[in-house]
């Protein structure tokens, strides 16, 4: 994995350059781009995204906290940790190293959530070596990773509607996705992914008497508490475009964001309910309804609830996020305690190059399923589709159908598809558990 031009130490591959400045993300909150040069004049760039729903175990986001600017959320310590502390203790490195270069900056942080140079700092620079290092050769990341030309690009999943807390209801499930599995083609699947979410339009306003309201993900706001209500309604919008047995559903849970440290209970229906409840609960939609993967059922912490859960779930896959974190250190212990099937991989998460990969290959010697994921705040350029398309992993979660940074990425997969000879769209059907 990873292609290396020859000449691991020809002079031109040295880092020369790290610049790092303020940007913002799709949801105009700041963020931390670097440029790192080479002497050979290659040119790569980074930005680490953030998320909505985050995990108690990330690495830290490095903000100002100075109310007068971007309401606290500046990076302007970011950007100077960047190009001042990092840059110079970088420059005369092998873009090609890439663990050299990682571990260089994790030692330079010195805490175990890189809290003192920031996560997004550190993996900015992370990903602009990683892109300066495919640039040195001319080719596309996504291929570097690959080391040769990719013979798939996994299924977009496809966050249609979003839960959480509104004025008149609150969705204690975070994300209803669609899975359009039931073709070959990548852009057949994207196709009827469209389809239904522009249909799904229609049949929510059926069912409220007015338009959806749009939300703050993209997708469509959950026009109900009740789970079973808004996966019935998904399931007529494919019904009705004529794509029955060819999509299927996925749920994110995000349940650490609903569940009480004091009761030990989590948000269900207007109600509080126990792990137990819950996995029943979950268990009971999985023989409704075909779910590919079910993530997040439970929170962060709630280790004998995931195990309970890979026992009782036998009709779908169960993924870690916030239990996880992209974290080797955890995702081993999730394996030795069979607590999932699989884990969303978000590099920003664990905050390098290297670590995102070393949980990767963990995952895939053990027989985990990887499943990368942009995040709610995101860049157009987001590094985590050159994973998806480089890794060949099955699947991807990539929102909702809306909005440029979230189209850019399917877009990344059409063309990555038409440019590489006899690519198809992965076939996920053996690992469909319904």
């Amino acid at each position: 994995m990873f292609r290396h031009r020859t000449g691991a130490n020809n002079v031109e591959d040295r880092i020369v350059s790290v610049r790092a400045q303020q940007i913002i993300d799709c949801k105009c909150r700041p963020a931390v781009e670097v440029e790192i040069r080479t002497e050979g004049g290659a040119v790569g760039r980074g930005a680490a995204p953030t998320g909505t729903s985050v995990g108690m175990h990330e690495s830290v986001v490095l903000r100002d906290g100075d109310p007068s600017t971007y309401k606290g959320l500046s990076v302007h310590k970011a950007v100077d940790n960047a190009a001042n502390v990092i840059g110079p203790a970088l420059f005369g490195m092998n873009v090609f190293d890439q663990r050299s270069i990682d571990e260089r900056m994790i030692a330079l942080d010195g805490t175990p959530d890189k809290s003192r140079l920031g996560g997004n700092t550190i993996y900015s620079v992370s990903i602009a070596a990683f892109r300066a290092a495919a640039a040195a050769c001319s080719i596309p990341l996504y291929k570097h990773i690959a080391g040769r030309d990719i013979c798939t690009v996994p299924v977009p999943c496809f966050n249609v509607i979003n839960g959480g807390r509104y004025d008149v209801l609150t969705q204690a499930f975070n994300e209803f996705l669609i899975v359009p599995y039931g073709t070959d083609s990548v852009d057949f699947s994207i196709e009827m992914a469209v389809a239904v979410f522009q249909k799904l339009s229609d049949i929510l306003t059926e069912y409220l008497g007015h338009k959806p309201q749009v939300a703050s993900s993209y997708g469509y706001a959950a026009p109900s508490d009740d789970p079973e209500v808004i996966l019935e309604l998904m399931q007529r919008a494919i019904d009705r475009c004529g794509y029955t047995r060819r999509i299927a559903f996925a749920l994110d849970c995000a349940s650490s964001e609903m569940y009480d440290k004091e009761t030990c209970t989590y948000l269900l229906k207007g109600k509080r309910v126990s792990s137990d409840e819950l996995i029943a609960y979950a268990k009971c939609l999985t023989e409704r309804f075909n779910l590919v993967f079910i993530e997040d059922l439970l929170d962060e912490n709630d280790w004998t609830g995931y195990c309970k859960a890979v026992r009782e779930l036998k009709r779908t896959i169960v993924l870690g996020d916030d239990l996880t974190v992209t974290n080797l250190a955890l995702l081993r212990k999730a394996h030795e305690t069979r607590a999932v099937d699989g884990f969303v991989l978000k590099p920003n998460q664990v905050g390098t190059i290297t670590e995102a990969m070393d949980a990767y290959r963990f995952a895939e010697q053990h027989g985990m399923i990887a499943v990368p994921s942009g995040r709610s705040g995101g860049v157009v350029d987001d590094v985590v589709m050159d994973f998806s398309v480089g890794l060949e992993v099955p699947l991807q979660k990539n929102g909702a159908p809306r909005s440029g940074e979230r189209i850019e990425k399917l877009n990344f997969l059409m063309r990555a598809n038409a440019r590489s000879p006899g690519c198809r769209l992965y076939d996920i059907s053996p690992l469909l558990r319904f």
